[in-house]
């Protein structure tokens, strides 16, 4: 289930991704498309449907696409303040106290994030960048099999951090009974999310990015979802901003010897649980360690110490399909493979961690220590857990509060500068063949006083 490899086969293994467009849709997914619009299509079609309907016919698609694909008569999207702050106040207390400090975490990191406007007045005039918050943003936050609370507090925060004007998630409602997980609602009152909706899939995506009676357009769409969900991102990209495209969770743990293999084990099984597609990897140049979390895992699945996990079944397609254990040389080719592979975590499990921080290139995140676990970064940590998957931490950035921040160019410039480089202006202008731009540029060498 778990294997174990070496550098060359993981290299050939690990590093091929699969694209979104690439992804292997299931038969069964593909017999349900066909039943559902009556003929066969493929997801990118079927979303660019959806995604037409709703912006077409607004709320009325919305419902019947929530009808025909949730089962759930979508009455009224939107869920009153009055549930929401009642979600919060039902809760269990010590689930509401967990929240509520994993949310003050989350703020007091992202309020230490640099984040100004400028103003220079040394280049003749007056130079700068003024940041102003995005006004409107919507949140995907994904129901599915496991609710997520601690997606809305990873997501939301830093926008309220920003500034963002309206904060509105969409979340899908529960099969058949239409309502929204009540954990959902407390941490959403937590974060102090403006407008709630039970809206779900390609669907919600496109009433955010269109608009419908109910629910006004935003101006960016953020959070991770299903391939559907994802589609439908890509396809109304340009239309509002997108955070990226989330692909499966992915995590590398680098182990020395000394690495207890009981804890890289459970790190490993934390992330597999999440879907058959995650990808839990570990790296490290002791293959008595590699064997030692093999059996490990195969106890912990088993039941060691008396462990229920209940998506041990996931965990083991997970495991069989996309992890394993690499033995390196040493920690400094597992350090090279994992900037290679670009993971979305990073665990460093070796003696002196924050000696080898230096050395790493690319992840979304990375975490020092034993003690410094990911599931700790999922939670309560401080960081944002949204991360680039896929390989594109080789350019791209956990959720922060830039994400939420645009930029506006200034620029004043005095009449002496304005007169300089005005000529300057009008000789590329006339390079590129644009003759008023040239004449634009021209006219301020001129005093118009003298004329």
């Amino acid at each position: 289930m778990f294997s174990i490899m070496d550098v060359p086969t993981a290299r050939q293994t690990i590093l091929k991704r699969i694209a979104l467009d690439e992804t292997k849709v299931p038969e069964s997914l593909l017999a349900r498309l066909a039943e559902t619009f009556g003929e066969p299509v493929i997801p990118a079609e079927a979303v660019r449907r959806i995604l037409q309907d709703i912006r077409t016919n607004g709320d009325k698609a919305l419902r019947s696409w929530t009808l025909r694909l949730d089962q759930v008569d979508l009455q009224q999207a939107c869920i009153p303040q009055q549930k929401v702050q009642a979600a919060l106040a039902g809760i269990d207390p010590a689930l509401r106290a967990a929240l509520q400090e994993s949310a003050s975490r989350i703020e007091q990191f992202y309020r230490k994030q640099p984040a100004v406007s400028w103003i220079d007045q040394t280049m003749g005039g007056t130079l700068g960048q003024v940041l102003r918050p995005i006004d409107r943003v919507g949140f995907y936050i994904p129901g599915g099999t496991a609710p997520l609370p601690s997606t809305v507090l990873m997501s939301v925060i830093p926008a309220r951090v920003a500034g963002v004007r309206s904060v509105v998630v969409v979340t899908p409602p529960a099969r058949g009974s239409g309502e929204v997980n009540p954990v959902i609602l407390a941490a959403a009152a937590i974060a102090g999310v403006d407008e709630v909706y039970a809206a779900g899939g390609a669907q919600a995506i496109g009433a955010l990015a269109y608009g419908t009676e109910s629910i006004a357009a935003v101006d960016k769409i953020v959070g991770p979802g299903n391939l559907f969900v994802t589609l439908a991102k890509q396809q109304v990209f340009g239309r509002v901003g997108i955070d990226g495209l989330a692909g499966p969770t992915e995590t590398m743990v680098i182990a020395d010897e000394n690495a207890n293999p009981a804890w890289a084990a459970a790190d490993l099984l934390a992330q597999a649980e999440h879907d058959v597609l995650a990808s839990a990897i570990l790296l490290t140049p002791s293959r008595k360690l590699a064997e030692q979390v093999q059996i490990e895992i195969a106890a912990w699945l088993a039941g060691k110490d008396g462990a229920d996990l209940s998506r041990r079944e996931i965990i083991a397609q997970s495991l069989q399909a996309r992890g394993g254990a690499v033995i390196t040389r040493d920690i400094a080719e597992a350090v090279d493979l994992a900037n290679a592979y670009a993971p979305e975590h990073l665990n460093l499990a070796v003696k002196d961690a924050w000696s080898w921080l230096d050395k790493v290139q690319n992840s979304g995140g990375v975490f020092l220590g034993e003690t410094s676990c990911e599931v700790m970064g999922d939670y309560v940590a401080g960081p944002s857990h949204v991360m680039p998957t896929g390989g594109s931490a080789r350019f791209a950035s956990p959720l922060n509060v830039w994400d939420f921040l645009h930029i506006i160019s200034v620029v004043g410039l005095d009449e002496p500068t304005a007169a300089r480089l005005g000529k300057q202006a009008d000789i590329l202008a006339r390079a590129e063949g644009l003759n008023a731009h040239a004449l634009a540029g021209a006219l301020r060498t001129q005093n118009p006083e003298k004329e």
